[in-house]
């Protein structure tokens, strides 16, 4: 590589679009005379139907494979059958040997191997890191379907079965996991996922641009070695390779680096000298260095070696489209948090794709390059994408015997989004705790109306069991559909992290017409009886149009309506980037206002972290205050969970905030307070479920040695009565079927994002001769239900099934009328899923 200095201006987001290559600008491969297959194959025998003797590429998957628009492997097995290659899928397989890797035979151009949905080792362990017992990406809900870590593991069987065919991994894990990561699990650094796996390529994101390009360059014949210019993409070079000349490296591997030092001027200089090099003329009235004087006498001159002219002006940098960061080595972070924290800083600043560098970090020997994140989809290619032969189904396989996916075999996940429709991607809230940026980019990029419309039609039509009910318009928020920058210069030039924090840009739109538009037009739709907004609404947005607030609470709220206020207190809120509580108030009031207007009777469920880093126990403690204050009891506890590449997680690892400069004084990097041990993240999702009599005890010692005592006692303005119910005072987890158990006798740790199955009753006690508080029965999910992360409020129906029968409804209790994470505002009676969607039917008395 070269360090040169040079000038260039960066490219922007239009240019670099202009410079990108369409979706549907490709030749076809010569397979495209095939035709789309019903479903992408999942054995010989349907591939003999569809009159294929081979497939051109196999994409490895551990989800239950479902053809609809919201499963990955769907998505890019269509998107590359739409560009005319044959895609098979093995989906789940069985690890335990390369055999099961075998059943479609070889590739001709590739394997693309993705563990799923979901990152493995979250979807198989808590935040507490006990083992699920279930899966919503399988059928019937049966976890141990997918190996932990299962990209490494699937690759490594691809090999085994054909060592000579090219590997290309991604997905949401290693797309996360694409540079060196801290891994939770292992409590250690660990090396890029395509290190370990010994993959050919590595594609992060959405990534059907990146592979598109992939696929075609293979298909004619390219060395997959050779393909290193594809953004969007990782892979691997020996250091010093040949190939990486041409390009300008800044070195980014250390901190507290001085910057640029002008020389100090000699004292021994003369004027003349200071005046030749400034380019300025000579004092009026001063002799000239070698000029005689009348007496024939010459000035003494000082003869000094020329020195490299002083460094003046602004630096001029080198193009960016040619220039590479190196940040600190695998061997380097492994061992430094401070140079884990400020790789992470760097890598965070260079996602925006109008102004990206390429990464380059050293493992060993080689490096893993990183190419800048690919250029986001138009609108016309996003709906090029969701408008592709999709049987919006499980593949037949999954049936059970009367040839349904609705009972035993059902899958979960597809039950969630059967009857909802994705309408954008990308998320600029920068929430430090979530990784959609690092996964989907921060630039949204929306669907046409046009195409929204057309896939509810198709769904109306087609989809078996739709009742008229949409039960989601909606994205990774709510409303972000074309919102974005006003100037597409200043949108390829910025470099924040968040567009919302810590207050909503000038620059940026947030005129919600588009999406009340599209609202009022799929609900005349003929058959469309209700639509649903269930992604979570970014509320800082919202109370910007009061026009959308009135119309998303008029017509399009089931009862309740989730948002995100995360905690109430600035220490922690800061170290996430979300907006203060003072705005939760602000939309609270708007949504109350519309819901009266309306004539109905709605309400709002907050979701809280516990444990998130730069959180004390004093915040804790203000959050219960708040909490109780406003009629609030939580029956299930959101546990901070430490997701690979995730800044939250840089701060967890390294005690310092990556959102500022990082440096080893601590009077110039801010430290921030990590919540560790067993003891404190019980204690603060105590605070949370301050109403359960098994966490007095603690909170109690809690609350004497912050010096709040005053909390303590049995009037209402207490937190937590001074007597003790019947009970040994002994921690009880708000376990979820899908931990592992804790042997009896023992504390121990409840689950992170952990549901408190059991909630106490309404009546509170208010003596100590009362006896303890009866709970609901702990009854056990129906195989393949799904748990909800949030609250314990009923579910709403999606379509997906009949009304249930009518049942006794549920009494709130707190403040009255008031709702959150514990009032039950229905009569309808279930459990919701982890987004608020709902799951099985609840039997009466069944919470």
């Amino acid at each position: 590589m070269q360090a040169q200095k040079s000038s260039s201006k960066p490219a922007t987001a239009d240019k670099s679009a202009k410079a990108t290559k369409a979706l549907t600008a490709y030749r076809p491969f010569w397979a495209k005379r095939f035709g789309p297959a019903p479903f992408l194959p999942m054995s010989r025998a349907e591939m003999e139907q569809l009159g294929w003797d081979s497939c051109d590429i196999i994409i490895v998957t551990g989800d239950a494979y479902v053809d609809h628009p919201s499963f990955g492997m769907a998505v890019i097995g269509r998107t590359l059958e739409a560009q005319g290659f044959r895609v098979g899928i093995i989906a789940q397989p069985d690890w335990q040997s390369a055999d099961h890797f075998k059943v479609l035979g070889k590739p001709n151009l590739f394997f693309g191997i993705a563990a799923g949905n979901m990152d493995s080792m979250i979807n198989r362990y808590t935040a507490d890191r006990k083992i699920r017992s279930d899966d919503v990406y399988t059928p019937g809900g049966q976890g141990g379907k997918r190996p932990d870590r299962a990209t490494l593991v699937y690759t490594q069987r691809c090999k085994e079965a054909w060592n000579d065919v090219p590997i290309v991994i991604g997905g949401i894990e290693a797309s996360l996991r694409r540079i060196a990561h801290y891994d939770y699990w292992q409590d250690k650094v660990r090396r890029s996922v395509i290190v370990d796996a010994k993959a050919d390529l590595l594609v992060y994101g959405n990534a059907e641009r990146a592979i598109v390009e992939v696929a075609h360059r293979l298909a004619a014949r390219q060395p997959i070695e050779s393909i290193t210019d594809v953004r969007g993409t990782v892979f691997m070079r020996r250091t010093n390779d040949p190939t990486a000349e041409g390009w300008f490296e800044l070195d980014s591997t250390e901190v507290d680096m001085p910057g640029r030092v002008d020389e100090h001027i000699s004292p021994y200089q003369t004027i003349e000298q200071t005046a030749e090099e400034k380019a300025a003329g000579c004092v009026t009235g001063q002799v000239k260095a070698g000029q005689e004087t009348g007496d024939g006498s010459k000035p003494i001159t000082i003869h000094r070696k020329p020195a490299a002219a002083p460094l003046a002006g602004k630096i001029q940098m080198p193009p960016r489209e040619r220039t590479v960061i190196r940040l600190p080595a695998y061997e380097q972070v492994k061992s430094d948090p401070v140079l884990y924290a400020h790789a992470n800083r760097v890598l965070h600043l260079e996602t925006n794709p109008g102004n990206a560098r390429a990464l380059v970090q050293r493992h060993a020997d080689r490096d893993v390059w990183i190419n800048p994140p690919p250029i986001p989809l138009t609108t016309p290619e996003m709906d090029h994408v969701f408008d592709l032969n999709y049987a919006r189904s499980p593949h037949p396989s999954y049936a059970d015997a009367n040839g349904s996916h609705d009972g035993e075999t059902k899958i979960p996940a597809w039950e969630m989004i059967r009857f909802s429709v994705n309408i954008m991607r990308g998320c600029f809230g920068g929430c430090t705790f979530c990784s959609i940026t690092e996964h989907e980019g921060r630039i949204i990029q929306s669907r046409s109306e046009d195409s929204v419309i057309r896939e509810i039609e198709e769904m109306r039509d087609k989809v078996k069991g739709f009742t008229g009910v949409i039960s989601d318009l909606g994205g990774p928020t709510a409303n972000m559909y074309r919102i974005g920058c006003k100037s597409p210069e200043i949108e390829a030039a910025c470099r924040k992290p968040s567009c919302v924090y810590p207050g909503i840009c000038q620059n940026l739109n947030t005129n919600h017409d588009p999406l009340i538009k599209m609202y009022r037009r799929a609900r005349a739709l003929k058959g469309v009886k209700k639509i649903l907004i269930s992604s979570g609404l970014r509320y800082d947005l919202a109370v910007q149009s009061p026009e959308y607030v009135k119309e998303l609470v008029t017509h399009h709220v089931g009862g309740y309506l989730k948002i995100a206020p995360e905690h109430t207190e600035d220490g922690p809120l800061t170290k996430m980037m979300k907006p203060g509580i003072g705005t939760y108030d602000r939309f609270k009031k708007m949504f109350d206002a519309a819901s009266e207007e309306a004539g109905k009777k709605q309400y709002l469920i907050p979701y809280f972290i516990a444990a998130h880093p730069g959180t004390s126990d004093e915040d804790m403690m203000n959050l219960a205050v708040w909490l109780k204050s406003n009629g609030f009891r939580a029956d299930q506890v959101q546990t901070f969970y430490p997701s690979p590449m995730a800044t939250a997680t840089a701060m967890y690892h390294s005690n310092r905030n990556p959102l500022k400069k990082i440096s080893r004084d601590p009077a110039t990097s801010e430290v921030v307070d990590i919540v560790r041990g067993d003891r404190r993240r019980r204690l603060h999702k105590a605070f949370l479920r301050y109403h359960d009599a098994n966490n007095w005890p603690m909170l109690r010692e809690a609350l004497k040695t912050l010096g709040r005592s005053d909390l303590i006692g049995n009037g209402k303005h207490h937190l937590i009565p001074s007597y003790q119910p019947v009970t040994d005072g002994s921690y009880e987890s708000a376990r979820r079927k899908n931990s592992t158990p804790t042997p009896t006798g023992r504390g121990g740790a409840g689950h992170g994002a952990s549901a408190a199955t059991v909630r106490p009753v309404a009546k509170s006690l208010h003596h100590p001769s009362q006896a303890r508080p009866q709970s609901r029965p702990n009854a056990q999910p129906q195989p393949g239900q799904i748990l909800t992360q949030h609250t314990g409020l009923p579910p709403r129906d999606n379509g997906s099934r009949p009304p249930a029968k009518s049942t006794r409804p549920l009494k709130p209790h707190g403040a009255a009328g008031k709702a959150g994470a514990s009032a039950s505002p229905s009569s309808r009676a279930g459990k919701p899923s982890p987004s608020g969607k709902p799951g099985k039917p609840a039997k009466p008395g069944q919470r």
